[in-house]
């Protein structure tokens, strides 16, 4: 009587014991069931009582709970398996910065369990976006992949680039010329009370990486102009978060001739705005919506005006969002479309914004066709 439960929990130990996984026991466990199963067909049912002391309806519904356990634990595997391959093979380390083919290797190849170790952790960190219909493990690729500009680390750029990295996008480069001082700790959320005097793009890709070590960030300190249309050729989408008018004009020209998307981001006092210009796939460019600088006191910066501190991180959320859904594919981007915030009212309103045939900085433009 006592048999069948000793041979099944020996079976258990010793598979236990050399190292195997929990699928593996139980397919051991099924074989056992397997052949008892052949005595039981091969002997009256009054002897297997008397043998084995229960009913063999009773062995039948523990071998379909078995196999229910089995079924589960082997798609689990190939779930986890399927996942573990779109991240890459185990030759190349994954959600590791690559440097450049000519610059000296500053420390050893990871091992095979560094890169296993590192696998795992992607997996976790990256779970609830891997679930998600709209991205998965291709759209996590993806991420891991792009290679993204945040101009500006003050109010707009500081929130944005927190679910960058918590998002994984593999590489990151932030550009502010400015410093740290302390009214900007009112919003800029980002920053410590000791990062006051300290260089905006250090101290945010500081926090960067201690958010997210698998990712690559890098910090100019400069103001970004139309010349520099090669560093922003260097990257898949561009983020702006500056606040002067200037400074936005030149930017969405960089990235007009560059044929890279800018997801564009403002705010003032209690409302917000968000769009992307994208002329190179059909969308307007900013110069299409605002082809001349406001009247002077139209528009006064924030430091004149007032913001009220949480509106920059809802704002800069929702451009790290379309972000996510610009490198993804996911849903619907703003491109050709303004949303446009009330914080003091609670209302959110989107406008449909027009290309300017006659734009002087992309009516001139090629188009590019659409990716797939």
């Amino acid at each position: 009587m006592a048999l069948l439960p000793i041979a099944i929990l020996s079976i258990l130990g010793l598979s236990w014991w050399m190292g195997w996984g929990v699928l593996r026991v139980l397919v051991a466990i099924f074989i056992v069931w397997v052949v008892v199963l052949a005595l039981m067909l091969a002997a009256p049912a009054a002897e297997i009582r008397a043998g084995l002391g229960f009913d063999p309806q009773l062995w039948l519904a523990g071998g379909m709970l078995l196999g229910l356990a089995i079924g589960y634990f082997a798609i689990v595997g190939r779930l986890r398996a399927e996942a573990e391959r779109r991240w890459g093979t185990e030759d190349a380390p994954r959600f590791m910065p690559v440097a450049a083919p000519d610059a000296p290797s500053a420390t050893p190849a990871p091992s095979a369990e560094a890169r296993a170790k590192t696998e795992d952790q992607a997996l976790d960190r990256y779970a609830r976006h891997i679930v998600l219909r709209e991205i998965g493990g291709p759209g996590q690729a993806k991420l891991r992949d792009a290679r993204v500009l945040l101009i500006g680390a003050g109010g707009l750029g500081a929130p944005a680039a927190l679910y960058l990295a918590g998002a994984g996008v593999g590489r990151i480069t932030l550009a502010d010329p400015d410093t740290v001082s302390v009214s900007n700790l009112q919003r800029q959320i980002i920053y410590r009370t000791a990062d006051a005097g300290r260089a905006k793009g250090m101290a945010a890709a500081e926090a960067l990486r201690a958010l997210n070590p698998l990712i690559d960030v890098h910090a100019l300190r400069k103001r970004v102009t139309a010349e520099d249309i090669d560093l922003i050729a260097q990257h898949d989408l561009v983020l702006d978060g500056s606040d002067q008018f200037a400074d936005r004009a030149a930017i969405n020209a960089a990235c007009a001739r560059a044929g890279v998307p800018l997801i564009a981001g403002s705010i003032a006092q209690w409302e917000g705005q968000l769009t992307t210009y994208d002329p190179a796939r059909g969308a307007p460019c900013m110069a299409c919506i605002f082809p001349q600088a406001p009247a002077p006191g139209l528009a006064p910066a924030c430091a004149e005006a007032g913001v009220v501190g949480p509106l920059p991180g809802v704002i800069g959320a929702m451009m790290a969002l379309e972000a996510v859904k610009q490198i993804t594919g996911a849903g619907e981007g703003l491109a050709g479309q303004m949303l446009i915030f009330d914080g003091l009212y609670g209302e959110t309103r989107r406008i449909t914004l027009q290309r300017d045939p006659d734009c002087p900085v992309c009516s001139g433009l090629a188009q590019r066709a659409p990716e797939a």
